[in-house]
């Protein structure tokens, strides 16, 4: 008979990626506190800089609404505890995105999505791309797989969220190397450090999890 009064053991990827979510977590409350205000030398409106804010911005609000959409309807703990640890993570740098581009006196939105990215080598899409194929590029849900998430249930619909958010962390990570590349803003090149080490580990342990699941099995 198990204590149903001791303590719940993490097991070992649960670690990992709550270290990498405190170092990431740590590094954007000091971000933004120390860089708050700061306007000399501000990145311009076609930087990489202000690119990866705008279309990160997009990028995170539907990691965010596919996070919460789980988080309210799984019964599964492990998949509840990613779904909170995304959907506030990226609601958090989404907002600082945000306010990047205000200190910077620039527009939210500019040119066309990941175009920022050429010159570097993850350079994405073409000048007759159209804004879906560019959406599907950076790992994207269309709207018909976001109907569906939110229509499964029971383990069918923690596959499909750990499918989807795969793929779109999948998507985010040549975004983050191209400003690391590209960039020179130093919070900047600290957040997208941060999108690199914190969905690396994600991405990995949403493997774990669909193992366990058998999803696609």
């Amino acid at each position: 008979m198990t204590d149903a009064s001791a303590p719940r053991t993490l097991p070992p990827w649960w670690a990992v990626l709550l270290v990498a979510l405190a170092i990431a977590g740590l590094a954007f409350a000091i971000g933004r506190f120390s860089t708050f205000g700061a306007t000399a030398g501000a990145p311009g409106s076609d930087s990489p800089e202000a690119g990866f804010a705008r279309d990160m911005q997009v990028h995170h609000g539907q990691a965010v609404e596919m996070a919460m959409d789980i988080y309210r309807s799984t019964d599964n703990p492990d998949i509840r505890v990613l779904a909170y640890d995304i959907a506030t993570t990226q609601s958090g740098q989404k907002g600082e995105f945000y306010d990047w581009l205000v200190k910077w006196n620039l527009p939210q939105a500019g040119t066309p999505l990941m175009s920022w990215m050429a010159g570097s080598s993850h350079a994405h899409g073409d000048a007759t791309a159209s804004e879906q194929d560019l959406l599907t590029e950076m790992g994207m849900a269309t709207a018909e797989e976001l109907g569906a998430l939110r229509a499964a249930t029971g383990t069918e619909a923690d596959c499909m969220f750990l499918a989807l958010m795969t793929r779109h962390h999948e998507g985010a990570l040549p975004m983050a190397q191209a400003l690391v590349q590209l960039g020179s803003e130093p919070r900047a090149l600290q957040v997208a450090e941060g999108v690199i080490a914190t969905q690396s580990a994600e991405i990995d342990l949403m493997a774990t999890l669909q193992r366990g699941l058998a999803c696609g099995a």
